[in-house]
């Protein structure tokens, strides 16, 4: 066994501690990370407040994990020691089923393995995160960082990226195309800046007007403010991908109004309660209300190439690990430019 040192939560209303556990030994087509940074992203605050109702004590967060490879098992051909590697929201897959044979793994038919707060495949092997120190996974689901992009800034694209990547890509978002991002938060920020490197027509759409200037700085073209309801009135019909970023309870009839005919709503962001939707604004005019849930290991591999060759990085804090519950806090607020990546070497 691997010894390992992390920061974890015991309960949904307990600050997180530190925590000392134990990483499985590493088989033969493994590898051994040094973690060296771990993003936080809102669903695990969501997790270990037990605010899904599926929290399984103790929890290591964090699935936004860069890092370097400090050992390689005997069949591994993918990786070497010191190469830059990621881990994203899951470590495994059944591997056999329809959706895992045509690389759409994060919709395995049978279930991933969580990073955390679940299991490995075997069903008994229990998965803990990134907001740790060292971490084993099998090579077909480690990613490679491009050395062109720093580790801290490569973290929190194991999430936040490929969430919104994978739909935009999916929508064929690019040149012709008008985009809206809802949200300008760690998802919405990084809609924004691969919309606009898609080469697609960008406008956020926000209650805040004080992100305006941030917004056009990171490459929209417009900026809609939702706290003006006239703004619904005067752009409808205008968009044809809606991206909702936004983990709130929203009049989402409104904003089906800005769609197209045949125009496209995803819903990224996942609130703790369910929302109600009425369909005569998606009647009308033959709109869709869709999902979209991370992206494949194939697609995420492809979203940081993309971001390497477009420079296409998220706006960051690094924090020390000690200062992680004042963070959860922050982000509960909304008071972070834009992810908080917290330094892992430091544990």
């Amino acid at each position: 066994m691997i010894a390992a040192k992390g920061i974890a939560a015991f309960s949904a209303s307990q600050p997180l501690k530190p925590y000392t556990f134990e990483r499985r030994d590493p088989k033969e087509h493994d590898v051994v990370i040094d973690i060296k940074f771990a993003g936080i992203c809102h669903s695990d605050i969501h997790t270990v407040r037990d605010e899904w109702g599926r929290a399984n004590y103790p929890i290591v967060p964090g699935h936004e994990i860069a890092g370097v490879v400090k050992a390689v098992g005997s069949k591994v051909t993918k990786y070497k020691v010191g190469d830059h590697v990621g881990i994203g929201c899951f470590v495994d897959s059944c591997r056999h089923c329809e959706n895992c044979k045509n690389d759409l793994d994060n919709y395995c038919l049978e279930g991933f393995s969580s990073t955390y707060n679940g299991t490995e495949q075997d069903g008994v092997t229990p998965t803990q995160g990134g907001y740790s120190n060292v971490i084993v996974a099998d090579e077909n689901y480690v990613l490679r960082i491009p050395d062109s992009i720093p580790l801290n800034q490569a973290a929190p694209l194991l999430c936040a990226g490929i969430t919104l990547y994978s739909p935009l890509k999916h929508w064929n978002a690019g040149p012709g195309k008008k985009v809206a991002i809802m949200g300008l938060g760690g998802l919405g920020h990084m809609g924004v800046k691969i919309a606009r490197a898609l080469g697609a027509h960008v406008t956020v759409l926000s209650h805040s007007e004080k992100k305006r200037e941030d917004a056009l700085k990171m490459g929209a073209h417009e900026f809609i403010s939702t706290h003006d309801k006239s703004a619904f009135r005067e752009n409808q019909l205008k968009f044809d991908l809606i991206i909702n970023t936004v983990s709130a309870d929203l009049d989402m009839g409104a904003y089906f109004s800005l769609l197209k005919t045949d125009g496209t709503l995803v819903v990224v962001g996942l609130p703790e309660k369910p929302l109600l939707i009425h369909p005569f604004p998606l009647v009308g005019h033959r709109r869709s209300y869709a999902g979209s849930m991370i992206g494949s290991i194939k697609e995420t591999q492809e979203m940081l190439d993309f971001c390497a060759k477009h420079k296409t990085y998220p706006e960051i804090e690094v924090i020390e690990p000690s200062e992680v519950n004042v963070a959860y806090e922050r982000v509960i607020r909304s008071d972070v430019r834009y992810r908080f990546v917290i330094d892992t070497s430091k544990l």
